[in-house]
């Protein structure tokens, strides 16, 4: 069973973050630039919330507002759910699905140590079963 630990190992630990009074369009600009669906909310080095594509759009793109004007602290999700390195690809899969979310920061010994979205999991699913089907069928074979 893979973990959220093999993920950080594999993309590495970077994070991209802005501060709570940073603009939303500041944000996006981010995002765009690192090529990232959500960007960590942090202030004084702790997490405030997290800000993702999917608040940019619900949140400022439906309610006529405008990005340069709106404070990510504004739109921003607030309830941040973590998950810990030795925690299962799987679990991770499931709270992803439950609370309809698409990325969780990481937090070992209470210190930020990455974040995974829901393409990292679904990646990581997929390297598993191709591990398993090329066992099972060099066992079938014989080899």
């Amino acid at each position: 069973m893979r973990t959220v630990r093999e993920i950080l190992n594999k993309k590495g630990n970077l994070i991209w973050s802005v501060s709570p009074d940073a603009s939303v369009y500041e944000a996006l600009q981010l995002m765009a630039e690192k090529e990232a669906g959500a960007v960590l909310v942090i202030e004084n080095g702790k997490i405030k919330g997290i800000l993702s594509e999917r608040d940019y759009a619900r949140k400022v793109v439906l309610h006529g507002k405008f990005s340069k004007d709106t404070s990510v602290i504004d739109i921003m999700s607030d309830k941040v759910i973590y998950v810990e390195p030795s925690q299962s690809i799987e679990e991770c899969m499931a709270i992803m699905i439950n609370k309809k979310i698409r990325h969780l920061p990481v937090m070992e010994n209470n210190k930020l140590s990455g974040i995974i979205s829901i393409g990292d999991v679904v990646e990581a699913v997929l390297e598993e079963k191709d591990t398993v089907i090329g066992e099972l069928t060099r066992f079938i074979q014989g080899s």
